[in-house]
C-alpha cells in the first residue's frame, strides 16, 4: 500500500466513526469528538471532513429512516470502509516506528 496523507482532524473523524458504529452521523459524531477533544466541533468543518473520507472511499454513507424525533428528515449515518481501516492502521504503524525511534532520554521527558 502506498503511503497516505491522513490529517489530523480526519484522523479522529475516521476514528470516531468506527468507534461509533451503526450510531454514525454527524451529530454523535460531533458529540463524541467534543467530548474526546474538550472543544467546540463545527458541524460544517466535520461534514466537509466527512465527504473527502467519502472521496477518499475510507467512509460510505446512507440515508436512515423518516424518525419523529428528527421532524420527518432523514439521519445521513456514516460508516467505515476497509480501505479506511486500512489506512488507519497505517498512520498507527508510522506513528509508533516513529515514536519507537525517539531517543529514551526524549521517550522519559515525554512521559513525565
Amino acid at each position: 500500500m502506498k503511503k497516505v496523507a491522513l490529517g489530523a482532524f480526519e484522523e479522529l473523524v475516521l476514528l470516531t466513526t468506527g468507534v461509533l458504529e451503526d450510531n454514525a452521523y454527524g451529530v454523535t459524531i460531533k458529540t463524541e469528538l467534543e467530548k474526546q477533544l474538550n472543544k467546540k466541533i463545527s458541524l460544517g468543518a466535520l461534514y466537509a471532513a466527512l465527504q473527502r473520507l467519502e472521496e477518499k472511499g475510507w467512509v460510505n454513507s446512507r440515508i436512515g429512516g423518516i424518525t419523529e424525533k428528527q421532524g420527518g428528515r432523514r439521519k445521513q449515518y456514516f460508516d467505515i470502509t476497509k480501505k479506511g481501516v486500512a489506512v488507519l492502521n497505517e498512520a498507527r504503524e508510522m506513528r509508533n516506528e516513529l515514536f519507537n525511534r525517539l531517543p529514551e532520554a526524549k521517550v522519559n521527558w515525554l512521559k513525565s
